[in-house]
């Protein structure tokens, strides 16, 4: 019994340490999108076009559902983390345009 609970022990903490490397690849993939995401923020201020893009939010929205449900992740969550990005990013367009 002692050495199953040292198993699931040494198991828990692999499981873990792939967690964090996974959130660091996350935090790092997020950085360099809104890097990229800031150019276009000041190519629309520059260029008098609004911050948001309705019409290409709905497709990126579909797309990353479609994405989702064959990584077999639940689209419901990710609709619900590309909103909470695109939000973000329209509040930073909507600054540099002030």
């Amino acid at each position: 019994m002692a050495n199953e609970h040292a198993a699931d022990a040494d198991d828990l903490a692999l499981y873990r340490q792939s967690i964090d490397n996974f959130d660091a690849a996350l935090i790092h993939i997020l950085a360099e999108r809104f890097k990229i995401t800031q150019k276009v923020g000041a190519l629309k201020a520059r260029s008098g076009m609004p911050a948001a893009d309705k019409d290409r939010e709905r497709a990126q929205i579909q797309r990353l559902r479609t994405l989702a449900a064959s990584a077999d992740l639940d689209p419901d969550f990710s609709e619900k983390f590309l909103q909470f990005i695109v939000t973000e990013v329209i509040r930073h367009h909507e600054q540099l345009q002030r």
